[in-house]
């Protein structure tokens, strides 16, 4: 895995998680008003994931999702909807065991 940080549409900055096959598994939720912040935010994520509370929910379609808190923040959000409950736990669990080990590249 390893994270992404570039500017959004808007001209903010967010980070990304992205898979070796290339699959964004997840992202920041939020945009950043510099690149620096938005690298810090990348790099807290990824040092405290392992300690994140991850929660999985479904969503006003049906699907389900997955969020990482911590301090009562979202920190993270999954990248795609899942069509059940455990497939999306599986998501969680292998972000929140992987994004510790991620390349924060630059």
């Amino acid at each position: 895995m390893r994270f992404e940080i570039k500017a959004d549409k808007g001209g903010n900055y967010s980070w990304w998680l992205i898979s070796s096959n290339g699959q964004t598994v997840a992202w920041a939720g939020e945009s950043f008003a510099s690149k620096s912040n938005a690298k810090r935010a990348a790099s807290s994520f990824k040092a405290g994931a392992s300690a994140a509370a991850f929660e999985v929910y479904e969503d006003k379609g049906g699907h389900y999702r997955w969020r990482a808190r911590r301090g009562g923040n979202t920190v993270a959000v999954g990248g795609e909807a899942f069509a059940s409950k455990s497939n999306a736990q599986r998501a969680a669990d292998n972000v929140q065991g992987k994004a510790g080990d991620a390349d924060l590249g630059e």
